[in-house]
């Protein structure tokens, strides 16, 4: 198999409710990413229903591809390969994308790639600057919160995770109690810059001698509030009720991080996921890297921190190179973890 100067990805998204495809030059570079996004469809449910979405992908996924390879102005014959995300995420989604990434692989004899979906996140910062290692990530999405280390490009090692739910879920949750729409994290952002941390939620395992996170308990305790106020005909600020959960997230996750980084010493902190578009989660980190001169952050730009298949094309670029690659049998993994990774297959 020869591998081109010119490496052309055609990837493939849909681990929740966005349906996309993207091709990527080099890894670097976006020629096309199209993504179709379901929200107002979930909006209703006040979050995302798996048979639906799974339904819209079935949908979506053929005009996708036609759309990515039309603004990208390729042809299959120009591919190098095809990635796709084949976990974590739901179960139905994720099959839609593998099916049709192995049905595009199989007609056009191209390799087929598999990507974790949280290395897309963390490599969607190649779509603006190199990746330098050793390099730390933090992802904060919907279904995911976690301090990676990575000694070297392909290895990853995760040193903190949510032991409950993610930040992104956290906000979601809270937000039907403000009365805002799924997804609530952009909106409770805005409402938070207006308000101030008059509650003082409760900052969970902060001060643990770990990396971990946990943000159920803050959950109860914001639920647990507003509803004590119902009862008694109290009316609570709900700036300031956004404010003090968005504080009690950002206090926690800035503090684990900055820890982590005292213990592992990098070149590069990224700031990936859909949570990572938090202006206020940005502006604390940039703060906090000032105390770490040998260590520039890296933020993910806002349009690449939702889901999409540029991040998975910048990802599975790199795998392409390292020769990793998949074949028919390659199944929709919901649970994936890290364990895929292996070290570069030699020439």
């Amino acid at each position: 198999m020869s591998f081109l100067a010119k490496n052309l990805i055609l990837s493939f998204e849909t681990s929740c409710d966005e349906t996309s495809v993207a091709v990527i030059e080099n890894g670097d570079t976006i020629l096309s990413n199209i993504v179709a996004t379901q929200i107002k469809s979930h909006q209703r449910f006040g979050g995302v229903v798996p048979e639906v979405a799974s339904r819209h992908h079935i949908e979506q996924i053929t005009s996708c591809i036609n759309d990515a390879l039309t603004q990208a102005k390729v042809t299959y014959s120009d591919l190098s390969a095809v990635a796709v995300t084949y976990g974590p995420g739901l179960v139905g989604a994720l099959l839609i994308g593998v099916t049709a990434a192995k049905a595009v692989a199989w007609a056009h004899h191209l390799p087929l790639i598999p990507v974790n979906h949280l290395a897309g996140h963390i490599y969607a910062a190649r779509l603006v600057e190199p990746i330098e290692f050793p390099a730390m990530a933090l992802v904060v999405s919907g279904g995911h919160t976690e301090l990676v280390y990575m000694p070297k490009e392909n290895r990853f090692e995760i040193i903190g995770e949510t032991r409950d739910d993610a930040a992104g879920e956290a906000y979601d949750k809270i937000g039907r109690v403000l009365g805002i729409n799924y997804p609530a994290g952009k909106q409770v952002d805005e409402m938070a810059h207006k308000g101030h941390d008059t509650f003082h939620f409760p900052r969970a395992m902060d001060q643990d001698d770990n990396f971990d996170f946990s943000f159920s308990g803050l959950k109860s305790a914001f639920i647990n509030t507003v509803h004590h106020a119902d009862q008694i005909h109290e009316t609570l600020n709900k700036d300031d009720l956004a404010a003090s959960f968005q504080q009690a997230v950002i206090d926690v996750l800035a503090d684990k991080t900055k820890r982590a980084l005292q213990d592992y010493p990098v070149k590069q902190l990224i700031l990936g996921g859909g949570v990572a578009a938090n202006k206020g989660l940005r502006n604390r980190l940039e703060k906090e890297l000032q105390a770490f001169p040998k260590t520039s952050l890296e933020l993910v730009p806002l349009s690449l921190c939702g889901d999409n298949a540029a991040m998975i094309g910048a990802a599975g670029e790199m795998l392409y190179r390292h020769r990793v690659f998949t074949n028919a049998t390659l199944n929709a993994d919901p649970s994936l973890e890290f364990e895929w990774i292996k070290e570069p297959a030699t020439n």
